[in-house]
Parts: C-alpha cells; sequence; structure tokens
C-alpha cells in the first residue's frame, strides 16, 4: 500500500491510513512494519460467498490526513 500511494512507510502512519471492510469482521490490515496489505483473520469463502461462484471482499483505504 505505501509503495501504491508512493508514500514512506512513516508518512503511511502519520496520515492513519487504516483498511476498513464491509460488515463488522475486518478481514485487511496494514502490516505495521511493511507497509504491505495483510489478511486480518482467517477468511472462509464457504462461509462468505457459499452460492455464489465469485466470491468478492470489498475494502476501503481510508486516510485521515491529506494525500
Amino acid at each position: 500500500v505505501a509503495k501504491d500511494l508512493g508514500l514512506q512507510l512513516p508518512a503511511l502512519m502519520q496520515r492513519g491510513i487504516r483498511i476498513v471492510s464491509e460488515g463488522s469482521a475486518q478481514y485487511f490490515s496494514l502490516h505495521g512494519k511493511t507497509g504491505h496489505l495483510v489478511t486480518a483473520e482467517r477468511i472462509d469463502r464457504e462461509q462468505l460467498c457459499e452460492r455464489v461462484q465469485q466470491c468478492v471482499l470489498r475494502c476501503e483505504l481510508i486516510s485521515e490526513g491529506e494525500m
């Protein structure tokens, strides 16, 4: 995420950037030392999308500071 935004890791943290998923479960987060997008918890495809061929998890990247 840091690389995609063209930011160094300290700037990423100073802007208060975070990942927010739909619903109550937060499946993704930012790794604090690398700025990589990582899974925050186990993702069970059968539970989330049992009757759907294509399973999509939507999330948003939110910045508290200006970009």
